[in-house]
């Protein structure tokens, strides 16, 4: 009876099967499927009963290793991914597919290797985000159906041979020379225009300068001969009027106006003449002095 017991007590043990949170179990009973257990102690029947399939509901991360692919212009790369998924229906995810991991992996696979092969090799390096929505989508697609929904896909490394490395390099190189030497001319061809902009200033406002020199000089000179001029006039004026009210009452008007005027301007004209031979004459060279006639 105690060995009857302690058989039931072990195989009572036996029977218990704990789900932690966040797994989902499948029980098939007789081969066919019966129960799904949630998280806690379950009771399964054995050897009637057996878990068929234990798996996370949780978010996993599944390792795409690298592979060769072509581009569109028949470039080798190699390249891989993260794959990011949740198992939403357990039971298509046990019943759906045979292996729904290697069934998601080698989907990728097949996927990323029509992507790249979409894109030449420069678009490849610059559209990892077409190529990671493009995966998203047609993974989605057909692993819904296998109660699997992608949430994220992430392309890694994209690596092109080194033939292909060493031709891209070269033509790294090449096109910094090119930007270098547009750049030299560029900056030489900036330095002549503003020098020749400069000269231009230059000639302009030196042209401006002499411009208002020459119409400064001009105005002075004309208010010069203008002050002369009045000044002479007026001198005129008072010695032709002195001389005039020299000659007695009895001559002519018009002949004492003449002779006046004549007067005052041989008069002026003399003052002028010593004048001049007075600043000769202090000068520093030789002196020979032209004195008037009396005629």
């Amino acid at each position: 009876v105690k060995a009857c017991l302690a058989a039931a007590a072990v195989w009572s043990f036996s029977c218990l099967h704990v789900v932690t949170s966040g797994d989902e179990c499948l029980v098939e009973r007789l081969g066919t499927y019966h129960r799904k257990l949630g998280p806690g102690w379950h009771l399964v029947l054995k050897p009637f009963e057996t878990v068929s399939f234990h798996v996370t509901t949780r978010e996993q991360v599944l390792d795409v290793p690298p592979q060769q692919c072509y581009t569109l212009d028949n470039a080798p790369i190699r390249s891989d991914a993260v794959v990011y998924m949740r198992i939403f229906d357990v039971y298509a995810a046990r019943y759906s597919i045979q292996d729904v991991m290697s069934g998601i992996l080698n989907l990728c696979l097949t996927q990323l290797r029509e992507e790249v092969g979409k894109l030449t090799l420069d678009e490849s390096f610059s559209s990892r985000e077409r190529i990671n929505r493009a995966l998203l989508k047609d993974l989605n697609a057909v692993t819904r159906t296998w109660g699997v929904e992608i949430t994220r896909v992430e392309i890694q490394n994209m690596e092109p041979s080194r033939d292909i490395l060493a031709a891209m390099e070269l033509q790294m190189a090449a096109e910094r020379k090119k930007r270098a030497a547009i750049l030299k001319s560029e900056g030489e061809r900036a330095t002549f225009i503003n020098e020749a902009e400069g000269r231009a200033a230059a000639a302009v406002a030196n042209a401006e300068a002499q411009r208002k020199t020459v119409v400064l000089r001009a105005q002075a000179e004309a208010e010069r001969q203008r002050v002369e001029a009045d000044g002479l006039r007026t001198a005129i004026g008072v010695v032709t009027t002195a001389l005039s009210e020299s000659y007695g009452p009895g001559s002519d008007e018009t002949s004492r106006r003449k002779d006046s005027v004549e007067g005052a301007i041989q008069f002026l004209s003399l003052i002028r003449y010593l004048e001049t031979q007075s600043k000769f004459a202090g000068s520093q060279g030789t002196k020979v002095l032209m004195l008037p006639s009396k005629n």
